[in-house]
């Protein structure tokens, strides 16, 4: 059995394309770009932006995060998304955006293409409190590479 949750969509722009999913058995939902902005940032180490919008905005019920991923076919473009994965919070009701830090200026997205995943996941409320001492494990304090190759 599946958890479903309805989530409310409002296309900003004639042209957006509501997100689905193209498989059975998907976790994320395609975004298409309608639009595309280029930033220049004139700085050699810091490479460029391309930003595409969706055109979508909506409304993500409290206790549950959209999260932006790239899709796979970045692989074969000069494209990384710029932070990483996006989060799309439950009181934000912009556009859905993607950037992209386009470091080679090569092969990258069209309007028209799918450029991104959608995911809507809950999330627990998190309480952090401060202690003196941390509980003791085998791997301890062992960082990077700790745990082996």
């Amino acid at each position: 059995m599946q958890n479903e949750i309805g989530v409310k969509i409002k296309k900003i722009h004639p042209d957006a394309k509501i997100p689905k999913y193209n498989l059975d058995g998907d976790a994320g939902m395609d975004l298409t770009a309608i639009s595309r902005k280029e930033k220049f940032l004139h700085k050699e180490d810091q490479g460029d932006y391309i930003e595409y919008g969706t055109g979508l905005a909506m409304e993500i019920p409290k206790g549950y995060v959209g999260l932006l991923f790239p899709r796979s076919s970045i692989s074969k473009m000069a494209l990384t998304l710029a932070n990483s994965v996006g989060v799309v919070d439950s009181n934000y009701r912009g556009e859905v955006k993607l950037r992209f830090k386009d470091t080679f200026r090569g092969r990258n997205y069209n309007v028209g293409d799918r450029v991104g995943q959608l995911l809507i996941i809950p999330y627990p409320k998190v309480y952090l409190y401060e202690v003196s001492e941390l509980g003791l494990t085998n791997r301890a304090g062992g960082g990077f590479g700790s745990t082996g190759n």
